[in-house]
């Protein structure tokens, strides 16, 4: 039994079951041993790949991206870069790249990194080293100042949130509470909840409530459409929101129990883009989206820039730019084109933004 294991099992039975967010929280969080803060869990050796692991494409487009909308700002000469839940800093990494095809961007710029990791930390310092000076951050709040362009890949997902089955009785929370042999197993609550309002559902439908990715979106959409700038946050998720069990959990890029490795396995959800997008809207910015990621990347010149490179290529590395941009691109079970979602929010006085309008960036060399 792994530490945390053991740990959660005596808080269970000292204090009674956990809700779902309290359970991912200290999965993914807990000071010592939690998910993310005792290892690197990306790429092949961990646990699962994001898109800037995949092909250096994917953070040219979004620096590209970026410095548009820089532009469309009004091109302030300090603005606040932020990206949140930067994993090994190769998205930040590559967006700098790009972006210095858009005069003043780079010295406008002000990088801040929101991470709780000391693991990622000190791989992010490496990657970044002679790129960038970043300010690193354990809350979103102290990140945001002034103007800002703030990123957040594969981010949402990972915040914890609550889920609730809908009984004889009324919606039910479900709680992860101790079977007879002491082993970790999910329960519903006692009573049907009586306090803030829940929409109506079939019998046996489950609904998740993600608290913390709606604050957190709502707390970004309110500093950009007061003080400028947007926000652009990608993830796996729908673009309507519905009902349904979407906890996942992941090992060396398998699918396991969630309750089976607490500590051990990285724990995900499902984000309802719908949901996030009416929250920025009430937080006062414009949104933007969601669109499926394909046709982001595609609007915003992916397929040129692929070109690009395997024009300079080895017929080696040709093959893997291709694989890597299907891998982006593609609608089927291995792509990661149609079911990763892209939504900017933004102030309200900005234009229409390309990769939301099919408006193209300039090709870089």
């Amino acid at each position: 039994m792994s530490a945390l294991k053991a740990e959660l099992v005596r808080l269970i039975a000292d204090e009674g079951p956990l809700p779902v967010s309290h359970y991912m929280a200290l999965a993914l969080s807990h000071p010592q041993h939690g998910y993310y803060m005792t290892r690197d869990p990306f790429g092949a050796a961990g646990d699962f790949t994001t898109a800037p692991e995949i092909s250096q494409m994917f953070g040219e487009m979004l620096g590209l991206w970026a410095g548009h909308l820089w532009q469309a700002m009004g091109a302030p000469p300090r603005f606040a870069l932020v990206e949140i839940g930067p994993g090994r800093g190769t998205l930040m990494a590559d967006m700098l790249r790009a972006a210095r095809i858009v005069p003043g961007f780079r010295e406008a710029a002000c990088v801040h990194l929101v991470e709780t990791s000391p693991v990622l930390r000190e791989i992010q310092k490496e990657t970044l080293a002679g790129k960038a000076e970043p300010v690193w951050h354990d809350r979103a709040e102290t990140a945001l100042e002034g103007p800002a362009i703030v990123i957040a890949n594969e981010l949402l997902d990972a915040l914890p949130l609550d889920q609730f089955v809908m009984t004889p009785e009324g919606w039910r929370q479900r709680l992860v509470g101790l079977d007879a042999e002491g082993e970790l197993v999910f329960g519903l609550s006692g009573h049907a909840e009586a306090q803030a309002p829940l929409p109506p559902g079939p019998m046996g439908a489950v609904l998740e409530q993600p608290h913390a990715a709606l604050a957190l979106v709502s707390r970004v959409a309110g500093h950009v459409g007061r003080f400028g700038g947007g926000a652009l946050f990608l993830d796996y998720g729908s673009a309507e929101t519905g009902f349904g069990d979407t906890l996942q959990a992941m090992r060396r890029h398998a699918f396991v129990d969630p309750l089976s490795g607490p500590g051990d396995a990285d724990l995900t959800v499902h984000v309802d883009f719908a949901r996030m997008a009416q929250a920025g809207l009430r937080a006062g910015a414009a949104a933007h989206g969601p669109v499926r990621q394909g046709a982001f990347l595609l609007a915003l010149g992916l397929a040129e820039r692929a070109q690009a490179l395997s024009g300079k290529a080895s017929p080696e590395q040709a093959q893997e730019i291709a694989a890597a941009f299907d891998r982006l691109t593609a609608g089927a079970a291995t792509g990661m084109g149609d079911l990763f979602k892209v939504l900017a929010l933004t102030h309200p006085d900005l234009p229409p933004l390309p990769g939301f309008d099919l408006h193209r960036l300039p090709e870089q060399g």
